[in-house]
């Protein structure tokens, strides 16, 4: 049967995209721009040196069982560089093991932020063909990772937004890129991808990438947004909560903090000016920790020395980590509480303001915990996300009490053994040696006729 499957991929997986033939001078080939920024690329490439996975779940099985029935509670690692954001897609389980190009679980908008070659295809074929169809459609024609062409004009040291659906939400919150001043547009750039989004569900525009900005960026401001057009990301497994998944909302947070308020671009901390072996200045591509390069980030406007930042940013993280814990403890017992509340039959009616102060409360800690290095970008916005996600949460299981009684359960609800990653998955009957398997299949097999089909397409 395997090599039944090997001999049709090509037929499954030709003519997908309507691309022409670019064997030379693709946009979106990173190797290309080498010889021109020899200094760029070069540090561009160091992010390949954060090779080791972090499994988040592994560390905390909790969102095993926050994220249940949702993606995410199949796998979920911690960031990595770069280098590895077309690696990372292709290998997560959250994207399944899709065999032809109209199967898997997720749509074409999964690659949105992964590839300079998702500007490439919408500048060829536009939105609505790329947005189209499933996210295996995309294999052959998105091969290199975020790179040059995401945040330049292909050739060039200008700055672009290479998104139009970005484009569109900047021009919502009141500054086109092309009107923004230097420090706006390096934001920008980064706020392409650093960003919360989700796929919109219309008629006109089905699983189109959108920023949730129409009435602001925090936290409140969109869930005030998401809640009035009754959106929700998927239906929990346990309560049955509306719920919402935030992304990585660091541009949105960022913007609340002490960098944000006085002007510190993205770019300052994590993107800093630095000199090469013969003395000239070039801006760093190795994006990363600002302290692995304390000289020349902190150090150039800061007069404490390093060990004190040290100290000042875990202090930052183990308190917002507390209360990450405390807001995790509460909504796990308020999904197994509302699942014993259905069980004993409870109605929609009785259920539906325990479900959306679940819905908050969860959006709220998700929030937080989603905008990667919040602890240091708004640490005091991260603690006001936070409390405010216990208080609802705590809410949620005050009114799950009184309808648990109302239906004759008296005694407190048992939760089960989740102390490990594999324990909560099994809790909700997840059958992870068959999605393992089912994705080693597709590793082997897909994976490099994609390749192969992108080199004979595009060249590289």
């Amino acid at each position: 049967m395997l090599t039944t499957r090997r001999w049709l991929l090509p037929l499954l997986f030709t003519s997908v995209v309507s691309t022409p033939l670019m064997a030379k001078n693709n946009p979106a080939d990173n190797a290309q721009y080498e010889k021109k920024f020899p200094n760029q690329y070069g540090t561009w490439l160091q992010t390949g040196e954060s090779k080791a996975l972090d499994d988040a779940l592994g560390n905390d099985p909790n969102l095993v069982i926050l994220w249940a029935g949702y993606g995410f509670a199949k796998d979920y690692n911690a960031p990595r560089g770069h280098l590895y954001a077309v690696t990372d897609v292709q290998t997560t389980l959250r994207t399944g093991a899709p065999m032809k190009a109209d199967e898997g679980p997720m749509p074409m908008a999964c690659w949105s932020c992964k590839s300079p070659d998702v500007p490439r295809l919408i500048e060829g074929e536009g939105e609505a063909e790329y947005f189209k169809g499933k996210w295996a459609k995309g294999g052959p024609e998105i091969t290199n990772s975020i790179g040059c062409a995401d945040c330049h004009e292909p050739g060039t040291p200008k700055l672009r937004v290479s998104r139009p659906f970005a484009e569109r939400a900047f021009e919502t919150l009141g500054t086109p890129f092309a009107k923004a001043d230097r420090t706006q547009k390096q934001n920008m750039v980064c706020g392409q991808c650093h960003v919360e989004y989700y796929f919109e569900k219309t008629a006109e525009r089905p699983n189109w990438v959108k920023f949730p900005w129409d009435l602001g960026t925090t936290v409140d401001q969109i869930e005030v947004y998401f809640d009035g057009i009754g959106f929700s990301d998927w239906t929990h497994q346990l309560s049955k909560a509306p719920m919402l998944k935030a992304q990585h909302p660091g541009y949105e947070t960022t913007m609340l903090g002490a960098h944000g308020r006085n002007g510190v671009s993205c770019t300052d901390c994590h993107m800093p000016r630095v000199q090469n072996e013969k003395g000239k200045w070039f801006t760093s591509h190795k994006v990363g920790n600002p302290l692995d390069q304390f000289s020349d980030t902190c150090e150039k406007c800061h007069t404490q020395d390093k060990e004190y930042f040290v100290e000042q940013l875990k202090s930052q993280k183990a308190r917002v980590a507390q209360l990450k814990k405390e807001a995790e403890a509460q909504l796990v017992q308020a999904h197994f509480e509302a699942a014993a509340a259905w069980e004993a039959g409870a109605t929609e009616e009785q259920m539906a303001p325990a479900l959306m102060d679940i819905r908050h409360a969860q959006w709220r800690w998700d929030f937080a915990i989603a905008s990667h290095g919040v602890f240091a970008h708004a640490p005091q916005e991260a603690l006001r996300i936070l409390g405010t996600s216990i208080n609802k949460a705590a809410d949620a299981r005050v009114k799950l009490v009184r309808i648990l009684a109302q239906n004759g359960v008296t005694a407190a609800v048992t939760i089960p053994d989740i102390s490990s990653e594999a324990k909560a998955q099994a809790v909700l009957g997840m059958d992870m040696d068959k999605m393992n398997a089912d994705k080693a299949i597709f590793l082997k097999e897909v994976v490099p006729v994609w390749e192969a089909e992108y080199k004979a397409r595009n060249g590289g």
